[in-house]
């Protein structure tokens, strides 16, 4: 299978509002949270990722079709880093195949730096996916801290977020 990561054009952003979509939902599963009047979860930071520096969004695709989304920021939500993890999709699909563990290697590949990446505890394939690449990418030079009040979920579970450099 032949992975591609490209950049999201502004004109391509209802194509990443539908994934969006379909990732709040699945993520529902973990932190609860209900849909608007419209029946749609929204992600307000969206629009942003074309108007505000320091935001960036990529396809992922295998095989030359969309297979999820990844969206990488510099607003640091825990402490200073200069890159954060905001969003990681692969759709279930294209799960188990190499894709995402791939694409975020090219990310940490791309955006050298210190960097911050948050996930719910009660993700469970999440957990391990994270604890491996993580682990893999920087042979184990690593922090990870649970971390509650702001950076808690919405159904008050403790954040995870690990520190690293790349």
């Amino acid at each position: 299978m032949e992975f591609e990561m490209v950049p999201v054009k502004e004109e391509e952003k209802e194509v990443l509002r539908n994934l969006l979509e379909k990732y709040n939902y699945e993520f529902t599963q973990y932190e609860g949270g209900d849909v608007n009047s419209l029946g749609l979860y929204g992600y307000k930071y969206l629009d942003h990722y074309w108007t505000e520096d320091g935001r960036w969004a990529f396809f992922l695709k295998a095989d030359g079709k969309l297979a999820g989304f990844t969206m990488v920021n510099d607003h640091a939500e825990v402490g200073k880093t200069d890159y954060a993890m905001s969003e990681f999709f692969v759709m279930f699909r294209y799960r188990r195949c190499g894709l995402g563990k791939w694409a975020a290697f090219q990310l940490f590949d791309r955006f050298k730096g210190s960097w911050q990446l948050k996930r719910h505890p009660k993700n469970f394939p999440a957990v391990a996916f994270w604890d491996r690449v993580v682990s893999e990418y920087t042979s184990g030079n690593f922090r990870m801290e649970s971390i509650g009040g702001e950076a808690a979920y919405p159904d008050g579970a403790p954040a995870d977020v690990f520190f690293f450099e790349t």
